[in-house]
């Protein structure tokens, strides 16, 4: 089962902007490969913080508004948000340990605001 959930230009403001707990939005697209191999980490770490750390899908393609306000222009690209702000962005696959230590980063940043 899928632990990242999808968002759209529609839902960004209610389910990114407006958690309770930072999220991470993985801008993607179905043509992408870097992005098909980022998706299965991006799947184990939403599992590794889950309650802690919220991560969700949004298909660059499909969801040009929110995209094109980030200045998004190469995928993938993971920002994340605190409190309704970016507060840093990941381009390009990485791997799973260079995430996990983004994820980690944002928590101490969010624990020491």
């Amino acid at each position: 089962m899928s632990t990242t959930s999808p968002v759209t230009d529609a839902t960004f403001t209610a389910e990114v902007l407006e958690s309770p707990i930072p999220v991470v939005v993985d801008f993607w697209a179905p043509w992408c490969g870097p992005c098909r191999l980022v998706a299965p980490v991006l799947e184990e770490l939403s599992d590794q913080y889950a309650g802690r750390i919220k991560v969700v899908k949004l298909n660059s393609d499909e969801n040009p508004v929110v995209t094109g306000n980030y200045g998004v222009v190469s995928i993938p690209t993971l920002n994340f948000y605190s409190g309704g702000e970016l507060i840093r962005s990941v381009i390009g696959a990485r791997p799973k340990q260079v995430l996990a230590q983004e994820f980690e980063a944002v928590l101490a940043e969010v624990a020491g605001a």
